[in-house]
Protein backbone atom coordinates (compact mmCIF):
# COMPACT_ATOMS: atom_id res chain seq x y z
CA UNK A 1 0.00 0.00 0.00
CA UNK A 2 1.34 3.43 -0.98
CA UNK A 3 0.92 5.71 2.03
CA UNK A 4 1.03 8.75 -0.23
CA UNK A 5 -2.42 7.77 -1.46
CA UNK A 6 -3.86 7.21 2.02
CA UNK A 7 -5.59 9.87 4.09
CA UNK A 8 -4.18 9.15 7.52
CA UNK A 9 -7.17 10.91 9.09
CA UNK A 10 -9.01 7.71 8.26
CA UNK A 11 -6.97 5.92 10.91
CA UNK A 12 -8.12 8.43 13.50
CA UNK A 13 -11.73 7.77 12.48
CA UNK A 14 -11.09 4.01 12.58
CA UNK A 15 -9.68 4.29 16.11
CA UNK A 16 -12.74 6.26 17.26
CA UNK A 17 -15.16 3.81 15.63
CA UNK A 18 -13.44 0.87 17.31
CA UNK A 19 -13.60 2.70 20.65
CA UNK A 20 -17.26 3.70 20.45
CA UNK A 21 -18.67 0.94 18.17
CA UNK A 22 -21.16 3.60 17.11
CA UNK A 23 -21.17 5.90 14.09
CA UNK A 24 -23.16 8.52 16.02
CA UNK A 25 -20.88 8.58 19.08
CA UNK A 26 -17.71 8.49 16.95
CA UNK A 27 -19.01 11.48 14.98
CA UNK A 28 -19.66 13.37 18.21
CA UNK A 29 -16.18 12.61 19.53
CA UNK A 30 -14.63 13.92 16.31
CA UNK A 31 -17.00 16.92 16.16
CA UNK A 32 -18.33 16.05 12.71
CA UNK A 33 -21.80 15.24 11.40
CA UNK A 34 -23.17 11.71 11.36
CA UNK A 35 -23.41 11.72 7.56
CA UNK A 36 -19.73 12.69 7.30
CA UNK A 37 -18.87 9.84 9.70
CA UNK A 38 -20.90 7.43 7.58
CA UNK A 39 -18.98 8.56 4.50
CA UNK A 40 -15.71 8.04 6.35
CA UNK A 41 -16.76 4.50 7.31
CA UNK A 42 -17.47 3.83 3.62
CA UNK A 43 -13.97 5.02 2.74
CA UNK A 44 -12.51 2.77 5.44
CA UNK A 45 -14.38 -0.21 4.04
CA UNK A 46 -12.92 0.54 0.62
CA UNK A 47 -9.43 1.05 2.00
CA UNK A 48 -9.37 -2.26 3.90
CA UNK A 49 -11.69 -4.13 1.55
CA UNK A 50 -13.63 -5.17 4.62
CA UNK A 51 -17.00 -4.19 6.18
CA UNK A 52 -15.19 -3.06 9.40
CA UNK A 53 -18.49 -2.82 11.34
CA UNK A 54 -21.57 -4.93 10.69
CA UNK A 55 -25.00 -4.65 12.27
CA UNK A 56 -26.23 -7.40 14.56
CA UNK A 57 -29.63 -6.48 15.89
CA UNK A 58 -29.41 -2.94 17.23
CA UNK A 59 -25.61 -2.88 17.67
CA UNK A 60 -22.56 -2.67 15.42
CA UNK A 61 -20.03 -5.47 15.71
CA UNK A 62 -16.44 -5.31 14.46
CA UNK A 63 -15.29 -7.81 11.90
CA UNK A 64 -12.36 -10.11 12.71
CA UNK A 65 -10.05 -7.93 10.58
CA UNK A 66 -11.18 -4.77 12.35
CA UNK A 67 -10.66 -6.40 15.74
CA UNK A 68 -7.13 -7.41 14.76
CA UNK A 69 -6.33 -3.85 13.69
CA UNK A 70 -7.96 -2.04 16.62
CA UNK A 71 -5.05 -2.17 19.08
CA UNK A 72 -2.22 -1.52 16.59
CA UNK A 73 -4.06 1.51 15.18
CA UNK A 74 -4.84 2.81 18.67
CA UNK A 75 -1.16 2.48 19.61
CA UNK A 76 -0.20 4.29 16.42
CA UNK A 77 -2.56 7.19 17.15
CA UNK A 78 -1.27 7.44 20.69
CA UNK A 79 2.30 7.57 19.40
CA UNK A 80 1.46 10.27 16.85
CA UNK A 81 -0.22 12.36 19.54
CA UNK A 82 2.84 11.96 21.76
CA UNK A 83 5.15 13.13 18.98
CA UNK A 84 3.01 16.16 18.17
CA UNK A 85 2.67 17.28 21.79
CA UNK A 86 6.17 16.41 22.95
CA UNK A 87 7.71 19.80 22.21
CA UNK A 88 5.09 21.56 24.33
CA UNK A 89 5.52 19.35 27.37
CA UNK A 90 8.67 18.51 29.30
CA UNK A 91 8.68 17.27 32.86
CA UNK A 92 12.31 16.88 33.98
CA UNK A 93 11.26 14.55 36.80
CA UNK A 94 9.92 11.95 34.34
CA UNK A 95 11.54 12.83 31.00
CA UNK A 96 13.92 10.40 29.31
CA UNK A 97 16.18 12.45 27.08
CA UNK A 98 19.82 13.01 26.19
CA UNK A 99 21.09 16.52 25.49
CA UNK A 100 24.36 17.16 23.67
CA UNK A 101 26.47 20.20 24.54
CA UNK A 102 29.74 21.72 23.46
CA UNK A 103 31.74 23.12 26.39
CA UNK A 104 35.40 23.15 27.32
CA UNK A 105 36.84 21.52 30.44
CA UNK A 106 36.93 24.82 32.32
CA UNK A 107 33.20 25.40 31.82
CA UNK A 108 32.35 21.81 32.66
CA UNK A 109 34.41 21.73 35.87
CA UNK A 110 33.36 25.11 37.21
CA UNK A 111 30.08 26.23 35.69
CA UNK A 112 28.20 23.06 34.70
CA UNK A 113 29.23 20.91 37.67
CA UNK A 114 26.37 22.10 39.94
CA UNK A 115 23.85 21.28 37.21
CA UNK A 116 25.37 17.83 36.72
CA UNK A 117 25.15 17.21 40.48
CA UNK A 118 21.44 18.08 40.56
CA UNK A 119 20.35 15.98 37.59
CA UNK A 120 20.37 12.70 39.52
CA UNK A 121 17.62 13.93 41.85
CA UNK A 122 15.76 16.57 39.82
CA UNK A 123 15.92 14.93 36.38
CA UNK A 124 17.07 11.30 36.76
CA UNK A 125 16.19 10.43 33.17
CA UNK A 126 18.09 13.33 31.64
CA UNK A 127 21.58 12.61 30.31
CA UNK A 128 24.26 15.04 29.12
CA UNK A 129 26.85 14.38 26.43
CA UNK A 130 29.47 17.13 26.56
CA UNK A 131 31.86 17.49 23.62
CA UNK A 132 35.06 19.57 23.82
CA UNK A 133 35.25 22.92 22.10
CA UNK A 134 36.91 23.11 18.71
CA UNK A 135 37.14 25.65 15.93
CA UNK A 136 34.19 23.90 14.25
CA UNK A 137 31.90 24.31 17.27
CA UNK A 138 29.54 26.92 15.73
CA UNK A 139 29.30 24.86 12.53
CA UNK A 140 28.35 21.75 14.50
CA UNK A 141 25.56 23.71 16.20
CA UNK A 142 24.27 24.99 12.84
CA UNK A 143 24.24 21.41 11.52
CA UNK A 144 22.13 20.37 14.56
CA UNK A 145 24.80 17.96 15.79
CA UNK A 146 24.47 19.44 19.30
CA UNK A 147 21.68 21.03 21.32
CA UNK A 148 23.61 23.83 22.99
CA UNK A 149 26.93 25.59 22.50
CA UNK A 150 28.71 27.16 25.49
CA UNK A 151 31.86 29.09 24.72
CA UNK A 152 33.43 32.55 24.96
CA UNK A 153 31.92 35.14 22.64
CA UNK A 154 35.44 36.29 21.86
CA UNK A 155 36.32 32.86 20.43
CA UNK A 156 33.67 33.09 17.70
CA UNK A 157 35.30 35.05 14.93
CA UNK A 158 32.47 34.98 12.41
CA UNK A 159 29.12 36.73 12.67
CA UNK A 160 26.79 34.93 15.06
CA UNK A 161 23.73 33.86 13.07
CA UNK A 162 22.04 31.68 15.70
CA UNK A 163 20.12 32.62 18.88
CA UNK A 164 22.38 33.13 21.88
CA UNK A 165 22.41 34.59 25.37
CA UNK A 166 25.16 36.11 27.48
CA UNK A 167 25.82 34.10 30.64
CA UNK A 168 28.62 35.72 32.64
CA UNK A 169 32.01 37.39 32.42
CA UNK A 170 35.19 35.94 33.88
CA UNK A 171 38.44 37.82 34.36
CA UNK A 172 41.98 36.50 34.28
CA UNK A 173 44.30 36.25 37.29
CA UNK A 174 47.93 35.29 37.73
CA UNK A 175 48.50 32.04 39.62
CA UNK A 176 51.75 31.22 41.42
CA UNK A 177 52.91 28.69 43.98
CA UNK A 178 51.66 29.58 47.46
CA UNK A 179 55.26 29.89 48.66
CA UNK A 180 56.77 31.36 45.51
CA UNK A 181 60.25 32.61 46.47
CA UNK A 182 60.20 35.71 44.27
CA UNK A 183 56.58 36.86 44.13
CA UNK A 184 54.95 38.60 47.06
CA UNK A 185 51.45 40.05 47.29
CA UNK A 186 51.77 41.64 43.85
CA UNK A 187 53.56 40.79 40.63
CA UNK A 188 55.22 43.29 38.32
CA UNK A 189 55.11 43.25 34.55
CA UNK A 190 58.86 42.52 34.55
CA UNK A 191 58.33 39.45 36.76
CA UNK A 192 55.42 38.33 34.62
CA UNK A 193 57.56 38.58 31.48
CA UNK A 194 60.70 36.92 32.83
CA UNK A 195 59.62 34.20 35.28
CA UNK A 196 59.11 30.73 33.74
CA UNK A 197 55.61 30.67 32.33
CA UNK A 198 52.99 27.97 31.71
CA UNK A 199 51.12 28.83 28.52
CA UNK A 200 47.56 27.61 28.11
CA UNK A 201 46.21 25.90 25.01
CA UNK A 202 42.70 24.99 23.93
CA UNK A 203 43.08 21.66 22.15
CA UNK A 204 45.48 22.31 19.28
CA UNK A 205 44.64 26.04 19.33
CA UNK A 206 46.14 28.84 21.37
CA UNK A 207 43.91 29.92 24.22
CA UNK A 208 42.20 33.30 24.29
CA UNK A 209 44.48 34.57 27.03
CA UNK A 210 47.59 33.73 25.05
CA UNK A 211 46.23 35.39 21.92
CA UNK A 212 45.34 38.47 23.93
CA UNK A 213 48.79 38.66 25.50
CA UNK A 214 50.34 38.37 22.05
CA UNK A 215 48.06 41.11 20.74
CA UNK A 216 49.07 43.37 23.65
CA UNK A 217 52.73 42.63 23.03
CA UNK A 218 53.36 41.11 26.47
CA UNK A 219 56.47 38.86 26.37
CA UNK A 220 56.53 35.58 28.30
CA UNK A 221 59.26 33.13 29.21
CA UNK A 222 57.26 30.09 28.08
CA UNK A 223 58.64 26.79 29.39
CA UNK A 224 55.50 24.59 29.27
CA UNK A 225 52.31 24.59 27.18
CA UNK A 226 49.31 22.57 28.42
CA UNK A 227 45.54 22.64 28.45
CA UNK A 228 44.44 25.53 30.65
CA UNK A 229 42.59 23.22 33.04
CA UNK A 230 45.92 21.61 33.96
CA UNK A 231 48.00 24.77 34.31
CA UNK A 232 47.20 25.59 37.98
CA UNK A 233 48.27 22.12 39.10
CA UNK A 234 51.79 22.43 37.69
CA UNK A 235 52.85 25.37 39.85
CA UNK A 236 53.32 23.80 43.28
CA UNK A 237 56.96 23.85 44.38
CA UNK A 238 58.17 25.70 41.25
CA UNK A 239 58.97 29.22 40.04
CA UNK A 240 56.37 28.81 37.30
CA UNK A 241 53.54 31.29 36.84
CA UNK A 242 50.46 31.20 34.62
CA UNK A 243 47.44 33.24 33.61
CA UNK A 244 44.13 31.51 34.28
CA UNK A 245 40.40 32.15 34.53
CA UNK A 246 39.55 33.38 38.02
CA UNK A 247 36.67 30.97 38.63
CA UNK A 248 38.80 27.96 37.68
CA UNK A 249 41.69 29.15 39.85
CA UNK A 250 39.45 29.82 42.85
CA UNK A 251 37.88 26.36 42.56
CA UNK A 252 41.27 24.63 42.85
CA UNK A 253 43.28 27.23 44.80
CA UNK A 254 43.66 25.10 47.93
CA UNK A 255 44.03 21.76 46.17
CA UNK A 256 46.72 23.12 43.84
CA UNK A 257 48.55 25.04 46.57
CA UNK A 258 48.52 28.33 44.67
CA UNK A 259 48.01 32.03 45.27
CA UNK A 260 46.09 34.35 42.96
CA UNK A 261 47.23 37.84 42.01
CA UNK A 262 45.87 40.67 39.92
CA UNK A 263 47.61 40.66 36.53
CA UNK A 264 49.97 43.60 35.90
CA UNK A 265 48.39 44.17 32.48
CA UNK A 266 45.79 46.97 32.61
CA UNK A 267 44.30 46.37 29.16
CA UNK A 268 43.72 42.66 29.68
CA UNK A 269 40.04 42.01 28.93
CA UNK A 270 37.79 39.35 30.56
CA UNK A 271 35.97 36.71 28.57
CA UNK A 272 32.20 36.67 28.04
CA UNK A 273 30.66 33.20 28.10
CA UNK A 274 27.57 32.75 25.92
CA UNK A 275 25.05 29.99 25.30
CA UNK A 276 23.87 29.36 21.74
CA UNK A 277 21.14 27.19 20.24
CA UNK A 278 19.34 26.88 16.91
CA UNK A 279 16.08 28.39 15.73
CA UNK A 280 14.77 24.87 15.18
CA UNK A 281 15.00 24.16 18.92
CA UNK A 282 13.97 27.64 20.06
CA UNK A 283 10.48 26.52 21.12
CA UNK A 284 11.35 22.93 22.09
CA UNK A 285 10.18 22.44 25.69
CA UNK A 286 13.14 20.31 26.72
CA UNK A 287 15.67 22.68 25.20
CA UNK A 288 13.93 25.63 26.88
CA UNK A 289 14.08 23.84 30.25
CA UNK A 290 17.82 23.21 29.91
CA UNK A 291 18.45 26.79 28.81
CA UNK A 292 16.53 28.13 31.81
CA UNK A 293 18.52 25.87 34.14
CA UNK A 294 21.79 27.17 32.69
CA UNK A 295 20.65 30.80 32.87
CA UNK A 296 19.72 30.29 36.53
CA UNK A 297 23.20 28.90 37.15
CA UNK A 298 24.72 31.93 35.48
CA UNK A 299 22.79 34.32 37.72
CA UNK A 300 24.68 32.99 40.76
CA UNK A 301 27.90 32.17 38.97
CA UNK A 302 28.24 35.61 37.41
CA UNK A 303 28.57 37.36 40.76
CA UNK A 304 31.33 34.90 41.71
CA UNK A 305 33.09 35.36 38.37
CA UNK A 306 33.09 39.15 38.51
CA UNK A 307 33.48 39.60 42.26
Amino acid sequence: MDLRNVDLNLLLAFDMLMTERSVTKAAQRLSIGQSAMSSTLARLRKLFNDPILVREGRTLVATPLAESLAQPVHDLMTGVESVLTRRDQFDPATAERTFTLIANDYLTMTFLQPLIARLSTEAPGVRLRIFPTGDDAPARLRKHEVDLLLMPREAIEERIDFPYQHLYRDRYVVAVDRNHPEVGETITIEQFSTLPYVAAASGHLRSLQEMQLDFLGVPRNIEITVGFGMAPFLLRGTRLITLVHETLAKRFEDAAGIRLLDPPIPRLQPITEIMGWTRRTDTDAGNRWLRRAIVNLAADFGSEATG
